[in-house]
């Protein structure tokens, strides 16, 4: 029988039935490629689409903007600074100006000569520089090398001059002031910023600041910054700005200054003061034509003095005046009608009040005198005696009316007021009105007191101090006059009065060194123990001073000289302060021409 195979390997292909054949692997494999390609491509194109919807919005859509922006970025256009007004004393003379000066800025990798050439050329232009100092400072940057910040206008001009590739010249305003020292007490300073901080240049800064409005601007400055930001030095163009003609007038006179300060300097360094100050006033205006304080410091170089010397301590700081004191409340007593010209008071050796004694400085008394001969010799129990008449109420609200703890509205800053006790405290007891009846428990400002003995000379009435007489122009002609108060406090005849007892202390009184051949001189000496601001005197420090008339026939000028601690023995109003009065009321004769009450050499009219 015949059986029959079969046979399966025969149908069973050799290799898997899944496996691709080369040429099928050869086709996937292109196609790979060209989805890998086609991935790349769109990607290109799809960032290059990006790209050139982001250049047409920047170029084409927001172009005018951005350009705008990065013009604005590297540019900068300012208003250039408008010069403060210049200052000028009564007589024109200039005490402070905006004078121009330049900061130079020297970029050593971009010099056209070799920077020892460009150093020894400009040392010999700015004398204070040495040569290799200049070279030190070149060598220690490529760029921005810092030569100074004030070089005078003339020394600019001749860098400029040099024509130097790489130096840059910015051109700018400083304040300057050309007396120095003379009138610093007064002028004060500006700070790098020019801002006003001390004197008239800070109370007075609307008036020395030009109004925009005013100021004509014909273009504006137009600078560039670099990569940080800073601006890159660049000349102010000629006659950008259209100023008028305007100047701060004070009522100084520089002449009469200069020897009130040299006085006042003087007799400070005899003994060996702590301070002192001098005011002349125009008894009938209220203008001030000199005032001195020393120490003092000069305002072009500000920064190198103790910031103390910035104040005006004749302003800003109150004292107890001492007997300088004595003629207010005498002429307040004659007001109220409690004495007349020929009323006695009782001038005792001492005195005892609410258990205090009290004594005068010479120790002894000569009873009943004249109130003349108790001005004369400056009796404190006398002034005593003449003050309780009026009783505390009274003489405190008298008091109030001088305005004693009030702002006097000068035009200079930091006015202090004076110090008057509470009318509970004052009116408790009489011991108050007792110390203040001879210049102490209350206090008040240098100034203060010369506004009180001015009312004295003038009939009677309360002037404004001041220093400014205020914006003149080209001609000479006040445009801008400040406001000012005038107040009536005493009687004319009150005040003619105690004027003619003033004479008399310097005919026969205390103040006979003030005297002067062929004029009628009034005066009163004050010598205070000074207080430690803790309810005490101290025993060996005291501030003197002398107050005068010139000249009490015709009153014009009064007189205050102020010396705080000075050193020695024999330390006193009349002997201290007095010679510096006189010193100065020489002057006033001198320069301002003030004629003799009676013929020089002849003995003086007794009156």
């Amino acid at each position: 029988m015949n059986v029959f195979k079969f046979n399966l390997t025969k149908f069973i292909p050799e290799k898997n039935w899944f496996s691709k054949s080369p040429t099928q692997k050869s086709s996937s494999s292109n196609m790979d490629f060209l989805i890998r390609l086609f991935l790349i491509w769109l990607v290109l194109v799809m960032s290059s689409g990006g790209l050139i919807w982001r250049l047409y919005q920047l170029q084409i859509k927001e172009g005018e903007n951005l350009a705008t922006q990065a013009k604005q970025q590297q540019t900068y256009n300012f208003r250039p600074y408008i010069p403060r007004r210049s200052v000028v004393d009564s007589r024109g003379n200039v005490v402070a100006l905006d004078k121009v000066v330049y900061t130079i800025y020297v970029h050593p990798n971009m010099l056209s000569e070799s920077k020892e050439m460009v150093a020894e050329k400009i040392a010999n232009i700015l004398v204070d520089r040495d040569k290799n100092e200049i070279l030190k400072l070149l060598n220690s940057r490529n760029s921005g090398v810092l030569l100074g910040k004030t070089i005078s206008e003339d020394q600019g001009n001749k860098i400029r001059q040099l024509r130097i590739e790489g130096i840059d010249l910015e051109r700018r305003y400083a304040r300057f002031y050309p007396q120095g020292e003379l009138i610093a007490d007064i002028i004060g300073y500006v700070d790098t910023e020019h801002a006003g901080q001390a004197g008239i240049e800070h109370s007075q800064e609307k008036l020395l600041e030009r109004d925009l409005a005013t100021v004509q601007m014909t273009s504006f400055v137009k600078v560039k910054r670099d990569g940080q930001g800073a601006i890159i030095p660049a000349s102010l163009p000629e006659g950008i700005v259209e100023l008028d003609d305007l100047q701060l007038k004070l009522t100084l006179d520089l002449r009469l200054q200069r020897a009130t300060r040299d006085a006042l300097k003087n007799q400070l360094k005899q003994f060996n003061a702590k301070r002192g100050a001098v005011i002349v006033m125009d008894v009938h205006t209220g203008a001030i034509v000199a005032l001195a304080c020393e120490p003092t410091y000069n305002p072009n170089q500000y920064s190198l003095y103790d910031f103390a010397l910035y104040k005006n301590w004749t302003v800003t700081d109150s004292y107890e005046p001492g007997s300088t004191f004595k003629p207010i409340n005498v002429a307040i007593a004659l007001d109220e009608g409690v004495i007349n010209d020929r009323s006695m008071v009782l001038d005792a050796a001492s005195t005892v009040i609410d258990g205090w004694p009290i004594s005068n400085a010479s120790k002894s008394g000569e009873g009943w005198v004249s109130i003349t001969r108790a001005v004369e010799t400056s009796s404190n129990t006398a002034m005593i005696h003449i003050v309780k008449k009026m009783g505390r109420v009274k003489y405190f609200e008298r008091l109030q009316e001088l305005g004693m703890n009030r702002l006097m509205g000068l035009d200079l800053p930091f006015e202090a007021t004076g110090y008057l006790k509470p009318k509970e405290i004052f009116t408790a007891r009489d011991i108050e009105p007792a110390v203040s009846s001879f210049g102490q428990g209350l206090s008040l400002t240098p100034l203060k007191l010369v506004q009180l003995h001015a009312a004295i000379a003038n009939g009677g009435k309360l002037v404004t101090p001041h220093v400014v007489q205020g914006l003149v122009n080209a001609k000479g002609e006040i445009e801008v006059t400040p406001k000012r108060e005038t107040k009536q406090v005493f009687s004319e005849s009150s005040a003619k009065s105690v004027t003619k007892m003033m004479e008399s202390v310097v005919a026969k009184g205390t103040g006979k060194v003030a005297q002067i051949d062929g004029y009628h001189i009034g005066g009163k000496t004050g010598t205070a123990q000074k207080h430690d601001g803790r309810g005490r005197y101290q025993a060996n420090a005291k501030i003197t001073s002398f107050v005068s008339i010139l000249p009490t026939n015709d009153p014009q000028y009064v007189v205050l000289a102020v010396v705080d601690e000075p050193q020695g023995g024999n330390t006193f109003g009349s002997t201290v302060a007095a010679p510096i009065v006189k010193e100065v009321m020489n002057a006033i004769i001198r320069i301002k021409g003030i004629p003799p009450s009676y013929p020089i050499g002849l003995k003086k009219d007794k009156k």
